[in-house]
This record gives structure tokens, C-alpha cells and sequence, in this order.
């Protein structure tokens, strides 16, 4: 079959090795697309230490084409968006059965953009953050794949107040359509907010900004650390201060979740599906390139030129 390896020389080449079979607990899923998302950066650029060559791509969509033992036969046939540890850049991919959720409602194409951004993006506001009625958000990298998806949740929670950051200039009319009310650049940040606080922040950032949104929670305000795009640093932040002001710091791994609950990130993934399939969430598919071109799409969100979602059509 054909898939794309990345080697040692930090490129992604086109090859043709053996399909995979699948285990006890698996599905073997026949890929249509498969999602570009920020761990294909972070395993180019070695923060992972998985021996190569391999396959990368860690979300893909299509059809389960067998089960392993412990899975229910009657799955095969079922079109699914699978979260899954590598191999997706591939014509099959095994993915565990309880990470295989069915996609009734959804296109294929949205099904691969669907990856583990939406789910990511509905956990961040609705489980950990517990985003109530009323209450104010602000979303860093908010023309990204989760920041997109995550001011559509918060509408849809009740949020009362929308606002995101985003990198640069070009991205602030592009974020506004997924229900911000005001969008920041970074640049700007924190000086533009004046003196306005939130209830929540989601932070991806890191770094300074992480430290400056901590300053701008309300009372009671939560704030999710769940990357670090800025960099990798420590940062130092003191018990005592957040305990005096009220103020919660949280964070959130879904790779972690996956391995620790995966059924609750299941859970997790078939509510979100259910919203994006009604239309209260839309997932913004700007960009399709084909399996040969995989680098040029990393390149690009590694470089800030992605907005909303990129696909690879494999199928």
C-alpha cells in the first residue's frame, strides 16, 4: 500500500510497504483522508523520540475494512474518524475500536477534519473549563483548528463574551466568523484588553502569554494550558497567588487521555460529532493536498499560514 514515511533526514517521502493487520481491540480502517494537525510539527521536528522511519499521521476517516479479535464483526462497513497514535498518512490504519467513532451524519472529508481538534475543543470548554452560561472566554491562536472550534462551543455553553488572539493581522477577519466578538492580535496582547478580565482563557501559547492570561482572570477564572507553540520553558507560577486571587490553572492532554480513559475521550468525540452533524459547530476544511505533498501542509501550519483545518486526501 502506499504511505508516507518520515525519516531521519526529517522529510516525509512517499513509499509502498505492507498493510497492517489488526490486533485484539483494533480496526482496520481503509483511510479516505487524514487530518494535518500540530503533532505532525512536534514529530518533524523530534519532540517525540519515535524511532524512524515511520508513518506518521494521527487522525484519519474512512472505512473499518476488519476487526481484530474482541471487536464486533458487524463494524466492518462502518465509516468512522479515528484518533490514533501514527500510520494515518496510509491507504490502511489500525486504530484502537473504542477511538474508531462512527460518523453518521458527517461527510468523509469533514469525518478526517473532524480529528482530534473537535473533540480537543469541546473537552476544553465543556469538561474542563466548565464554560457556564454567562460567563466570558478568551481563546488563544483562535484561527487554529481548536481555537476555531472552540468559540463555537463556548457559544453554543452559553458563554455571554467571545474574544480571541490570534498571530497576526491576516487572521483577525478569518476568526470573526466562528462567533468572536472581539479578536486581538498577539502582538497586542495584553495591552489592547484595557482592563477587561475572563471567566476562562484557553492557552496553547505558553510562556509570557500564559503568565499575562493568568493575570487577566476574573475572580473564580480558570485557565486551560493545553500546548506550547511559543515554546517549551517552565513556567513558574505561585500557589499562593492563584489561591489569594481565586484563580485555577488546568490542563488538558488528550493523547494522555487517550491512553488513561480513551473511552471517556470517546464519549467526548460522539457529542461533539453529534453537534457538528445538527450544525450548531461548523469545522472549516481550507485546505486539501494530496498524500506526495504532506510536507508542504506541515510546512505550512508549522509556519502559521494554515487557518482553520487542513486535509490529505488518500482514498
Amino acid at each position: 500500500m502506499k504511505a508516507v514515511l518520515l525519516d531521519t533526514d526529517d522529510q516525509f517521502h512517499l513509499a509502498e510497504i505492507d498493510p497492517p493487520v489488526p490486533g485484539s481491540g483494533e480496526v482496520a480502517i481503509q483511510v479516505a483522508y487524514a487530518g494535518v494537525q500540530w503533532g505532525d510539527v512536534l514529530v518533524r521536528d523530534g519532540h517525540f523520540p519515535i524511532p524512524r522511519p515511520f508513518v506518521p499521521g494521527f487522525e484519519a476517516a474512512g472505512r473499518i475494512v476488519a476487526v481484530g479479535a474482541g471487536v464486533d464483526p458487524a463494524r466492518v462497513g462502518e465509516e468512522v474518524t479515528a484518533l490514533i497514535g501514527g500510520g494515518g498518512y496510509a491507504e490502511v490504519v489500525v486504530a484502537p475500536a473504542v477511538l474508531a467513532v462512527a460518523v453518521a451524519g458527517l461527510d468523509v472529508r469533514t469525518a478526517a477534519a473532524f480529528g482530534w481538534v473537535t473533540p480537543t475543543a469541546y473537552d476544553l470548554i465543556n469538561t474542563v473549563a466548565a464554560v457556564r452560561p454567562g460567563d466570558s472566554v478568551l481563546i488563544h491562536a483562535a484561527a487554529g483548528g481548536v481555537g476555531s472550534l472552540a468559540a463555537q462551543f463556548a457559544v453554543a455553553a452559553g458563554a455571554a463574551r467571545v474574544a480571541g488572539v490570534v498571530g497576526n493581522p491576516g487572521q483577525v477577519d478569518y476568526a470573526r466568523q466562528f462567533g468572536y466578538q472581539e479578536v486581538f492580535t498577539r502582538e497586542d496582547f495584553p495591552d489592547a484588553l484595557g482592563e477587561q478580565q475572563f471567566d476562562v482563557i484557553l492557552d496553547p501559547i505558553g510562556g509570557p502569554t500564559r503568565l499575562a492570561a493568568l493575570e487577566r482572570l476574573a475572580p473564580h477564572g480558570r485557565l486551560v494550558a493545553y500546548g506550547n507553540i511559543a515554546t517549551f520553558e517552565p513556567v513558574h507560577v505561585s500557589v499562593n497567588d492563584l489561591l489569594m486571587h481565586g484563580r485555577s490553572l488546568l490542563t488538558y492532554n488528550s493523547n494522555l487521555l487517550s491512553q488513561t480513559n480513551p473511552d471517556r475521550l470517546a464519549d467526548s468525540a460522539r457529542r461533539a460529532v453529534q453537534l457538528v452533524a445538527d450544525g450548531s459547530v461548523r469545522i472549516d476544511i481550507t485546505a486539501e493536498y494530496p498524500l506526495a505533498d504532506l510536507g508542504t501542509a506541515v510546512a505550512n501550519l508549522a509556519d502559521g499560514v494554515t487557518r482553520g483545518k487542513s486535509i490529505i486526501r488518500i482514498g
